[in-house]
């Protein structure tokens, strides 16, 4: 008997046989290189030639199968964490390891119960105050009746707002976070999906500057954990760090300081870049689409927004900001319709191929398509199943109030002008020339 025969020969009869799709057959070098530059593109490229399934390699995250097929994204998104897991490397390089993103398996399941309870309900109904004040204290500074990107000023919105909702006050400390987190989030966005070097660089390499902006931020979320442990309004306060400090899990501990701080930092930095990014498209996709932009306006001045979540939902759909959604193979085997993917492997939900091959004229930008229906499967904006994002109604209503704001205080002037090209950030991709509009104040 043969090595190969012996070894099928001893797998448990419940795991069937490797069975990957089809891919490239390039270097492995070459294949990463396209993939760090041209993510997007060289995907569009891969499932054309092969299929809603497809197998690459990657220097960083090794033998990997992309997907665009809605039902196999559900076979992934609702599979046992024994099965399949956080994907490795992951975003918590830059987070930190206690942040939910480095957890997996029942660690991440606990601590997703302790950070729901900001991010829902009543505690959202008292954050929709915040985001109308921080559109229009951002929008005081707008040049009026000249053209200018919104991005930036959508990313003042959403930090402001996410810091605010966080600590539950403004101050000079939160003054030091606006300054470390934007610079830290363009830089770690850039360099999340590269390789760790080996050795340290020092301060002026990519990974040195993260250190000190790392370093930067502990000293002043540590002065602000002390001041609201120390608060005797504690058990009245219902900002996200309150209610941290708090929370319990089910045996009574309580999370530690540094995976508080870690847990803040990924929802000031994941909280607000893909939510700016999102509503520059949004201003970038209505400007030049007048009777969406007609319709909006008319409901802004009323209390419904059933129009405004559909537009919202498929600009996350026409210009997805985040591509890919990950898990890693922790099973010896993971069968995922035709396919049988091994351990160790990596697999990738292509969002941005879900939300184009899935809808009938993808390009066409409808918000119809949402009117008086729930997103269908192949709508996966903020991934799915346990890992799906935590902050997703918070980010949804910060984006349904701060346009209703914008609407109901300015004129915005359409446009006639191309669409403006997909930019990468490194993890968002965000219109190219920021969003730009022109908006002039409501008499």
């Amino acid at each position: 008997m043969t090595e190969t025969a012996l070894k099928t020969s001893e797998q448990p009869a419940s795991v069937r046989a490797v069975h990957l799709p089809p891919g490239p057959r390039v270097a492995r070098s070459l294949q990463g290189i396209a993939f760090a530059l041209f993510r997007r593109p060289m995907t569009e490229m891969l499932v054309r030639r092969y299929g809603p399934a497809v197998t690459i390699s990657l220097p960083v995250f090794g033998q990997t199968v992309i997907v665009a097929d809605p039902h196999l994204a559900k076979q992934l998104f609702t599979a046992h964490t024994d099965d399949v897991g956080n994907i490795q490397p992951n975003l918590s390089r830059v987070l930190g390891p206690g942040s939910v993103f480095a957890l997996d398996r029942a660690e991440h399941r606990r601590r997703r119960k302790l950070l729901t309870p900001p991010f829902h309900g009543k505690s959202i109904k008292n954050y929709e105050r915040i985001f109308e004040e921080e559109t229009l204290r951002e929008a005081t500074d707008w040049p009026v009746g000249q053209e200018f990107p919104t991005l930036e000023p959508m990313m003042r919105i959403t930090l402001n707002a996410i810091l605010r909702a966080v600590f539950g006050a403004d101050g000079a400390h939160l003054d030091e976070l606006r300054r470390i987190i934007p610079p830290w989030v363009t830089l770690g966005s850039r360099v999340a999906t590269m390789p760790s070097p080996k050795r340290d660089y020092g301060r002026l390499s990519p990974w040195g500057r993260l250190a000190e902006y790392r370093r930067r931020y502990d000293n002043v979320v540590g002065r602000l954990i002390d001041e609201v442990r120390a608060d005797p309004g504690l058990a009245d306060r219902d900002d996200v760090l309150a209610l941290l400090l708090r929370s319990t899990y089910e045996d009574g501990t309580a999370m530690s300081r540094q995976d508080i701080a870690d847990e803040l930092l990924t929802l000031l930095a994941a909280g607000h870049e893909t939510t700016a990014s999102t509503l520059a498209w949004v201003f970038e996709r209505i400007s030049r689409h007048p009777q969406v932009l007609a319709r909006l306006v008319d409901e802004a001045d009323g209390d419904g927004n059933e129009y405004r979540q559909a537009v919202i939902l498929e600009t996350q759909r026409n210009r997805t900001v985040i591509d890919f959604a990950g898990r890693h193979v922790h099973s010896p085997t993971f069968e995922m319709g035709e396919w049988v993917v091994p351990q160790g492997h990596s697999i990738m939900v292509s969002l941005s191929q879900l939300h184009q091959r899935e809808f009938a004229d993808a390009d066409r930008f409808d918000p119809e398509r949402f009117m008086g229906t729930r997103p269908p499967l192949a709508w996966a904006a903020y991934g799915g199943g346990t890992r799906r994002c935590v902050g997703a109604v918070f980010a949804n209503v910060e984006m349904d109030i701060v346009l209703r704001t914008v609407l109901r205080h300015f004129t915005l002037t359409t446009t006639t002008a191309p669409g403006e090209k997909v930019h990468s950030r490194g993890v968002a991709f965000t219109p190219k020339r920021g969003g730009r509009v022109v908006l002039r104040p409501k008499a």
